[in-house]
């Protein structure tokens, strides 16, 4: 962004805070209070030594404004604005949706039914590893099996907080007399926080493996096909904006659709199937059988391009400022042997991810990075952990990662924990 630009910018954002007139249900004062922030943040953590090769640009524009919020150095206004539109219009879930719908929409039909398959084998395996390294540390630090795995290992790998934490919290209150809910929500959020941390800074430390060892990585993709479109980074498309609005259309069209049949599955099935997880199965159906024309394949590029680099940075700043708790984020540093745990579990999953990619034909890197996803904060951890990796190609794999990943783990923690307590 010019220099200039930046600053009338910042410059209307100044007035605003100072006259207290800043409007908290405008959606452009919104997101420019975003912009701000988020663009200024960004520009610093690409440039602080060691830590711009780790992420830093993603770890900075996502956890300083999270400090701040806690600190109370961000103005009132400015945090009510950006909580209120994170928090009332469903933000993230639309940037997921853009970015699935356009990554899916533009790769090969076989491309994504290999790799597909393939990355449900390595999740599984990760899983399971993940959880028996995480559990097996923790013994060797004196914490009970039982303290290791159900409240630092399980939240980690389950997905995120609100499909991940939340629910393995009802169902742990559900078979554990004398706890509450929100005791045990509490409890087990902060190994969540700080999974998704270290997955963020792993990312960062693949990609510079990727750029040092190129055959370790395709640069976004999962496996190597020779009939895939071009990569999605690639900047030589000629870019249309009525196919890229179709592409648009079509992500909408499929949301609609989702959150039907979530609700029809809930009241007749009395089965909750997230609508992230519903708009995937229904998109890829879709697209292996041929119902997406050429037209939208192509638009799905742009949509995806202008997804990642227009939105990501205020995204990330608003999860900072609404969706990310510093003070639970640091309740983990209280107990070292639980942060020991969590480490030892995130890089179990990225080191068996990344060895069996390579066993199954796929680039290592761009698995292990898609498959940490499922240690991340759900969505907003995805976010983060792809933006470091500069992998946000691989969000439909992500997704993939953090819901069936998290479902297995949920539904898995909460079993053994009823077949132990009873």
């Amino acid at each position: 962004m010019p220099l200039p630009l930046y600053l009338v910018l910042a410059l209307g954002y100044v007035l605003l805070t100072l006259t207290n007139v800043m409007p908290t249900n405008d959606m452009l004062i919104s997101l420019g209070v975003m912009v701000v922030f988020s663009y200024l943040l960004e520009e610093i953590g690409q440039h602080i030594p060691v830590l711009n090769n780790l992420g830093g640009k993603v770890l900075v524009v996502t956890f300083v404004p999270s400090y701040l919020v806690f600190m109370h150095w961000l103005p009132q206004t400015t945090i009510k604005t950006v909580s209120d539109f994170m928090n009332h219009n469903n933000f993230l879930m639309f940037f997921i949706t853009m970015l699935v719908v356009g990554a899916i929409a533009s790769m090969n039909r076989r491309t994504l039914l290999k790799a597909t398959s393939r990355i449900i084998v390595v999740l599984v395996l990760c899983d399971v590893i993940g959880s028996l390294v995480g559990t097996g540390v923790g013994m060797l630090l004196g914490l009970s099996a039982y303290k290791a795995y159900f409240f630092v290992v399980a939240p980690i790998l389950a997905g995120g907080v609100g499909e991940g934490a939340m629910p393995l919290s009802i169902g742990y209150a559900a078979v554990i007399s004398g706890m509450t809910q929100g005791d045990i929500f509490g409890s087990i959020l902060p190994a969540v926080m700080l999974g998704s941390l270290v997955a963020v800074v792993l990312a960062g430390s693949l990609r510079r493996l990727g750029d040092k060892k190129p055959e370790l990585t395709g640069n976004g993709r999962l496996i190597d096909d020779d009939d895939q479109l071009a990569n999605l980074k690639s900047g030589n498309q000629e870019v249309s904006v009525e196919k890229t609005l179709m592409a648009g259309v079509l992500a909408i069209a499929l949301y609609f659709l989702a959150v039907w049949l979530n609700f029809v599955i809930q009241k007749y099935l009395h089965i909750s199937i997230p609508s992230p997880i519903i708009l995937l199965i229904v998109l890829m159906a879709a697209k292996m059988l041929g119902y997406i024309p050429k037209s939208i394949e192509e638009g799905g590029i742009s949509l995806n391009s202008f997804t990642v680099k227009g939105i990501t940075p205020p995204l990330l700043f608003g999860v900072g400022v609404a969706q990310t708790d510093w003070n639970k984020l640091i309740q983990v540093f209280k107990s070292p042997a639980s942060i020991v745990v969590i480490i030892a579990t995130v890089v179990a999953v990225v080191a068996t991810a990344f060895i069996v990619s390579k066993l199954l034909g796929m680039y290592p890197v761009d698995t292990a990075i898609a498959v940490s996803c499922c240690s991340g904060q759900g969505g907003t951890g995805a976010l983060a952990i792809l933006s470091a990796g500069d992998r946000m190609e691989l969000m439909p794999f992500a997704q993939v990662s953090v819901r069936i990943g998290g479902a297995l783990t949920v539904t898995l923690a909460i079993f053994l924990m009823g077949l132990i307590v009873h």
